[in-house]
């Protein structure tokens, strides 16, 4: 039965006018700008219609307080509201001068402007990956293409966006014209894998492109071999998807729907695909805005001028974090400290990080790392370039954006050829979400920071000729000198959430039988390693599921005396009872009835055990 009704519109009720002038309950000493005052306090019960109050003044009702400043006047509307009349105050002058006060203000404007990037990316995307799981980057950058500020959004994109809008700045030349947005995702252009797909769009001044924004988003489904476009076992770049090195998504401000439509025609998802690159767009125009009222505010050279100075309080924050470091390990003026890991393969990771304790620079040389792998661990040069630029702004305690100035005083030795600075054909699905995490690992290793943690996104993929599902479940975080690992999330490179269970179970033919923490799966010492996940899923038809992931062999490592945490296991549990370890890296066709339990590993305890 349903009964429709109408309720009366509440009325507004006005309030009496009062007999006497308002009489303030009490007095207190508050702080303002010039200093301490007297001020009165008024309780807006006791206020009438046309009542006003001089600042400085509260007024308090049950449920909040109204400050009025000094040179300000409240006065109480006809419905009981207050209305309150700001005094003129100077304007102060902004220059280009680098003023302590005016950059940190600047650094939150522009992270503020990436994190409303986020919000209409998120507001306007359509997919589960980007809509739910959020797994998308936003971020400013500066004329020539240096990362400025970013949202706290995904490491691993953020760390490597500059690459690639340097990279379309290079390409295109004298070519950039107003209305023009550019689409990559090829790893040698500062992709990171190809689901990734970073949108760039200039942001005009002068009849000239003054600065960009830029966001990633990883698209569930690009074209690869098996659904969800993450496939264990890919051996070349073509293997993994629509692969593009420039494409103008907008040309002169039309958005080029028939041609992207025909470059994603190998998705199993091509609208969807379409919808989320016209989120990304219209994300990037939203930043474009803010910037260009921020502009108007203030001119480009100040704008402009704060960008630099952001990136310079950065570099210098990094080098006085690299010459403590040189320090606090009793360095000498040019000294080296090595660490390494190992992937499940038995392929190293080295570092030798050579620190300048007089120049407060570095240099992350991996030579000794292992050869290119011939199946998808291979991760590209700005994969790498991300983990050190984020293992850096971890380490530094200054409240800084995450920017471009933070890698000045680094170089970084890549060997050709190798894991980490793979062919333009090589596969590289793993490398951003695997290869990425044992380089931050073995990082901070060397810099003593913190136990390893689980060193894993735990990638699941699934769907069939139709759909493509794509998740990354968290694990343990590593124990530090002085805190415990946190238990159950992501760590590092990844900053995703998870897609709620509702959503998961509505949308897919799924039904999500586990998901809790990992008893005692972190490591034990003085502080103890976080504890993994454990995820398990029941298919309800018949499925391609794949499952890329590390640390099934070689555990999460501890620190001064800390335990490892445990290896993760992958297990395929047949609707028989038949229960199969998959390996880290596997793929299969399910049946109904068929689950999947995934077991996250833990973190590396620090210290030794009481």
């Amino acid at each position: 039965m349903r009964i429709a009704g109408k309720v009366p519109p509440l009325k507004r009720v006005p309030l009496p006018r009062p007999s006497q002038p308002a009489r303030p309950e009490k007095s207190v000493l508050c702080y303002f700008e010039g200093g301490w005052q007297t001020t009165p306090v008024y309780l807006l019960d006791r206020l009438g219609a046309g009542e006003e109050v001089d600042g400085p003044a509260l007024v308090i009702h049950e449920t909040f307080t109204v400050v009025v400043e000094p040179h300000c006047r409240a006065r109480i509307t006809r419905y009981g509201d207050i209305e309150i009349e700001v005094a003129a105050l100077p304007e102060r002058k902004v220059g280009e001068e680098d003023d302590p006060v005016q950059r940190a203000i600047f650094a939150h404007r522009f992270m503020s402007i990436a994190e409303q990037m986020g919000y209409t990316l998120q507001r306007t995307a359509i997919s589960t990956n980007i809509k739910e799981r959020q797994d998308f980057s936003c971020a400013l950058f500066g004329p020539d293409g240096e990362l400025v500020a970013n949202a706290p959004h995904q490491p691993v994109h953020l760390g490597s966006m500059g690459e690639a809008v340097r990279h379309q700045i290079r390409i295109h030349g004298e070519d950039l014209k107003p209305g023009d947005v550019w689409m990559t995702n090829h790893p040698a252009a500062g992709g990171s894998h190809l689901p990734d797909i970073t949108v760039i769009t200039p942001v005009w001044e002068e009849e000239k492109p003054v600065m960009f924004v830029a966001n990633r988003g990883h698209h569930a489904e690009i074209g690869a071999a098996t659904p969800g476009s993450m496939p264990p076992f890919s051996r070349t770049i073509g293997e993994e998807g629509i692969c593009v090195e420039s494409f103008k998504l907008l040309r002169g401000g039309t958005f080029e729907e028939e041609g992207i439509r025909e470059l994603f025609r190998p998705s199993r998802a091509p609208s969807d695909n379409i919808s989320d690159l016209k989120a990304q767009v219209a994300a990037n125009f939203k930043g474009v805005e803010l910037l260009q009222e921020l502009v108007r505010r203030y001119s480009l050279p100040v704008v402009q001028a704060h960008m630099r100075h952001i990136q310079d309080s950065a570099e210098a924050a990094v080098r006085s974090l690299l010459t403590d470091i040189s320090i606090t390990h009793g360095l000498k003026e040019v000294d080296r400290l090595d660490a390494d890991d190992f992937m499940d393969d038995g392929k190293p990771v080295i570092l030798q990080l050579t620190l300048d304790r007089n120049e407060g620079s570095a240099v992350f040389d991996f030579s000794g790392t292992g050869s290119q792998d011939p199946g998808n661990l291979n991760a590209p040069p700005a994969v790498t370039c991300s983990a050190i630029l984020y293992c850096l702004r971890c380490l530094v305690r200054a409240d800084i954006p995450l920017n471009e100035g933070c890698l000045r005083p680094v170089r970084i030795v890549l060997p050709p050829a190798s894991l980490l600075n793979p062919s333009r054909e090589a596969a590289v699905a793993a490398g951003n979400v695997l290869t990425s995490q044992r380089v931050t690992d073995v990082v901070l290793k060397a810099f003593g920071a913190c136990a390893a943690s689980q060193g894993c996104m735990n990638n699941l993929t699934f769907g069939d000729e139709r759909f493509g599902y794509y998740e990354t479940i968290g694990g343990g975080a590593g124990a530090g000198p002085g805190w415990n690992g946190a238990s159950g999330v992501h760590t590092h490179m990844t900053n995703t959430r998870i897609t709620d269970p509702e959503i998961l179970e509505r949308r897919y033919p799924v039904l999500l039988r586990e998901f809790s923490l990992r008893p005692h799966s972190g490591g034990a010492g003085r502080f103890a390693g976080g504890n993994g996940l454990v995820r398990e899923i029941q298919f309800l038809k018949s499925l391609h599921v794949a499952i890329l992931s590390e640390r099934r062999e070689y555990a999460p490592y501890g620190l001064e005396g800390g335990e490892p945490g445990s290896t993760g296991q992958n297990l395929w549990i047949k609707h028989n009872g038949e229960a199969v370890d998959l390996g880290g890296n596997n793929a299969f066709i399910c049946e109904p009835g068929d689950r999947i339990r995934i077991l996250t590993p833990g973190g590396g305890g620090w210290g030794a055990p009481a």
